[in-house]
C-alpha cells in the first residue's frame, strides 16, 4: 500500500544560514570585543606637559653644551698702536717772546679708539698746551693734527741744544692707560733749538718767571 505524506528532510539537510539568538551569544562569548579606553582630558594634558618638559630639557642641554667660539684677544696697549709725527710749521719767536708753536700728527694703526689725555714735555722750564684741547679721541685710520704751543717759563733753565727732545703723551684705550715718550726726530730737535735760541738769546738776563 502506498502512502503520501510530508517529506521528511534527510540527514544534514537543515538550513544553517541563519543563527538563532543562542548561537550568536555563544560566539560573542567565545570572541569578546574589548572596548577601547578613552583618554581623559587630565591624562592628555599631563602627557602633553611631560612631552613639552622633555623637549625643553633637551633644548637647554643643547644650548649649554654647544661649542662656544673662542674669546677675542684683548686689544693692544695704546702705545703699540699710536704714533706721533712732527709736521713742522714751527713759529719763530723774537727775542723776549715766551710762546711758540708747531704741529704734530697723531695717528693710530688699528684697534679700538684711543683717547689722548695729556701732552707734556720733561723740561720744567717749559709748559705745553694742545689744540684741540685734551682729552680728544683718535680712531684707526683717521689721524689728527694737533697744534702744540710751548710757553717759556724761565730762559735760564731752557736746554737749547737738546739732542733728542721728546713729548710725553698720556694715552688710554679699552685695555690700559699709559704715558708714552715720543721722539719726534732730528728735524724737530733742530727747529725747537732754533725757536728756543731766538726766544732766549745767549748772554741775556731774561730770567723772569711766569707768575
Amino acid at each position: 500500500m502506498n502512502a503520501i505524506g510530508p517529506i521528511e528532510p534527510g540527514d544534514n539537510t537543515y538550513d544553517t544560514s541563519t543563527d538563532t539568538g543562542t548561537d550568536a551569544a555563544d560566539r560573542a562569548a567565545a570572541h569578546p570585543v574589548r572596548p577601547r579606553r578613552l583618554l581623559t582630558r587630565h591624562r592628555r594634558t599631563a602627557l602633553a606637559l611631560a612631552a613639552a618638559a622633555v623637549l625643553g630639557a633637551a633644548g637647554v642641554s643643547l644650548y649649554l653644551t654647544r661649542p662656544h667660539p673662542p674669546e677675542p684677544p684683548p686689544p693692544l696697549y695704546p702705545s703699540q698702536t699710536v704714533s706721533v709725527t712732527y709736521r713742522g710749521e714751527m713759529t719763530h719767536p723774537k727775542a723776549g717772546d715766551r710762546t711758540f708753536s708747531f704741529a704734530v700728527s697723531i695717528g693710530q694703526y688699528s684697534g679700538p679708539p684711543v683717547s689722548v689725555r695729556r701732552i707734556a714735555q720733561p723740561t720744567a722750564a717749559l709748559s705745553v698746551t694742545a689744540t684741540p684741547h685734551t682729552p680728544f679721541t683718535v680712531k684707526a685710520g683717521r689721524p689728527r693734527t694737533a697744534r702744540i704751543t710751548m710757553h717759556i717759563r724761565e730762559c735760564g733753565k731752557v736746554q737749547r741744544n737738546a739732542g733728542l727732545p721728546f713729548l710725553n703723551v698720556t694715552l688710554r684705550n679699552a685695555r690700559a692707560m699709559q704715558i708714552q715718550s715720543f721722539i719726534l726726530g732730528p728735524a724737530y730737535a733742530k727747529d725747537l733749538s732754533g725757536a728756543l735760541t731766538a726766544a732766549c738769546p745767549p748772554n741775556t738776563d731774561v730770567m723772569s718767571e711766569t707768575p
